[in-house]
């Protein structure tokens, strides 16, 4: 049975409920521990028990079990039946008022923002793969939540032996792409999980967005070549991921269609690497 728009809100109407909510839609589709949730928001155990149990008491999340960790994921079937009724009852059924425009057309390149933390690896690798693999379809960004960060010297070196061109490359904050002077953004990616559960800036245009969160290569041990393989296997994962984002006929989907395909490539590829 369907929960009533009214419950729905009531439940997401206290803000650490909505906290949690906003998380894990930005997380979407990722299942998520129950303590990483904890640990980013700052919320004590039992307090987030019942902050979980509400959500899902409304089929706002799900809870799945992996060995003695529990995960939770957004209900996406629930929160799209919220978005249809407030549609329809509150603007009348007129999308020109409710729903955020469309993808650009082909006019000009669709420009592209890859965020991790550190913008020392993954986000570095997304940014040249896209922008080698993309040509002139794509203006490509990349950049890190923290004030300052490093190109890492494994990450450079796989490119460099990936036949990418480095010498442009340097490191950057989100706080460049904010503001008057930002370029315009038709999508922006988190491709690591601590960058997707802090605040997002409120982006300009309501880009397309996705997570596509992958282990972090930085925080490999053992041997050079023990570390080295473990960037190839970032490198690798975020050059498929990025092949299925261009062979999208982006320029022939509707907004729904485009953010169902842009999470379908982060849910075959996050749980393949898990």
């Amino acid at each position: 049975m369907k929960t009533a728009i009214p419950d729905l809100l009531s439940t997401l109407g206290h803000p650490q409920r909505l906290s949690v909510f906003q998380l894990l839609m930005r997380r979407y589709p990722d299942h998520v521990p129950a303590g990483e949730i904890s640990d980013a928001l700052g919320i004590k155990g039992s307090t987030l028990s019942n902050y979980l149990s509400a959500l899902q008491t409304a089929d706002l999340i799900d809870q799945e079990r992996s060995g003695t960790s529990l995960r939770y994921c957004i209900n996406m079937t629930t929160v799209q039946q919220m978005f249809d009724g407030l549609l329809v009852d509150c603007c009348r059924g007129r999308p020109d008022l409710c729903l955020a425009p469309q993808p650009k057309p082909p006019s000009r390149p669709y420009t592209v923002l890859f965020i991790c933390t550190g913008n020392s690896a993954r986000s570095i690798f997304a940014e040249t793969i896209l922008r080698d693999l993309g040509g002139d379809r794509f203006n490509v960004y990349s950049a890190g939540t923290k004030p300052y960060s490093e190109l890492n010297p494994f990450a450079l070196e796989v490119l460099g032996t990936k036949g990418h061109d480095t010498s442009q490359l340097r490191a950057k904050n989100v706080s460049e792409f904010t503001g008057p002077n930002a370029p315009d953004l038709d999508f922006v990616f988190t491709v690591c999980n601590q960058a997707a559960n802090e605040e997002c800036p409120a982006w300009d245009g309501q880009p397309i967005s996705g997570h596509w969160g992958m282990p972090d290569p930085v925080k490999a041990t053992g041997t050079d070549a023990e570390k080295s393989l473990a960037f190839q296997e970032a490198y690798g994962a975020l050059r498929n991921r990025i092949e299925q984002f261009i062979a999208l006929p982006i320029t022939t989907l509707d907004r729904i269609a485009l953010q169902k395909a842009v999470d379908t490539i982060g849910r075959q590829t996050s749980e393949d690497h898990l």
